[in-house]
């Protein structure tokens, strides 16, 4: 005989009591793991910088040499004071704005699992899973100037992601489907001691087939190859088409556009405060356990010059 509805939720709480300090944390290690689950769900987040620390702010300094550096040698001379180079100084700061999210696992999920590590890894596993992509969401389409008519602008709201923040070099597309103009037109902008091997180009699907779609019509070797590969988007000078699934394809006046970023996504700094505060409450009509999740994060660009971001790429 099956175990009994009240024994799968004493047991889940067992399961998530261990998981949890006083105050309803989780415990350091349960954290570490979630966030691992997490970043792993995350195509995007993968890519970027990722930082967990304690309290609800954050900061990381930057260094580095700008212009000319190198001058001609005089021997038995010190280089004059106007041939010396500073290093610039600044710092990263994040500070984490705080969210909440419900997950319900059904008694059939616990029934399944119910077997000590096996229902612990399914409550991580599940709760990693369901954040990640909203997490995705806002680290790339967060604007604090948004409305707040729908669930999702509202936790959009709260802070502004990496495409909100892409200020400094911004080319206007014109409504085109992204071409290797749209591409010629970024690597010309993007400031020369910006440029690194670890560049990309990060975009939406739909832009990307595009950009894939043009290379597969060629009468060539690439359009054959590009066929065979599942129409991979390819690379231009070098630096590979990167195609993320939540990337926007509603922007501009007929909600038809995408923008397109060219840059190192290390360049991307995410930070978790390492506290996540786990409830539970269960739904015995519905027969479900309920979990609220609460956790604090921002994102910033390290040093945000060095990309270039395009707008009005059609994407529809």
């Amino acid at each position: 005989m099956g175990a009994t509805n009240q024994s799968l939720i004493e047991k889940a709480d067992l399961v998530i009591a261990d998981m949890v300090s006083a105050g309803g944390y989780l415990v350091p290690e349960q954290a570490q793991q979630f966030f691992e689950i997490l970043i792993k769900e995350s195509q995007f987040l993968q890519l970027c910088q990722t930082k967990t620390f304690k309290g609800d702010r954050y900061e990381q300094d930057k260094i580095g040499f700008l212009g000319q550096v190198l001058v001609p040698a005089n021997e038995g001379a010190a280089i004059s004071e106007e041939d010396r180079s500073k290093p610039t100084f600044g710092k990263v700061t994040l500070t984490t704005k705080e969210f909440i999210g419900e997950v319900r696992i059904t008694y059939n999920d616990l029934e399944d699992n119910i077997e000590g590590k096996a229902l612990e890894n399914k409550i991580k596993a599940l709760l990693g899973k369901a954040v990640s992509a909203n997490v995705e969401d806002i680290i790339i389409n967060g604007d604090t100037s948004v409305g707040t008519t729908t669930k999702q602008l509202r936790a959009r709201k709260q802070l502004d992601g990496v495409l909100k923040q892409a200020t400094t070099q911004v080319i206007a597309a014109g409504g085109v489907r992204l071409n290797k103009s749209v591409f010629e037109s970024m690597y010309r902008a993007i400031p020369a001691e910006f440029m690194t091997p670890k560049m990309a180009f990060i975009t939406s699907k739909n832009a990307a087939f595009d950009y894939a779609s043009t290379l597969a019509n060629r009468q060539t070797p690439l359009g054959d190859q590009t066929l065979v590969q599942k129409m991979s988007a390819g690379a231009f000078m070098g630096y590979p088409i990167v195609p993320i699934a939540l990337w926007p394809e509603n922007l501009g006046g007929g909600t038809n556009e995408t923008n397109v970023l060219m840059m190192d996504p290390k360049n991307v700094l995410v930070g978790f405060q390492r506290q996540i505060s786990i409830e539970t409450d269960r739904d015995i009509r519905a027969r479900e356990l309920i979990v609220v999740i609460t956790l604090r994060f921002d994102v910033k660009y390290i040093h945000e010059p060095a990309l270039v971001k395009a707008t009005g790429v059609l994407a529809a």
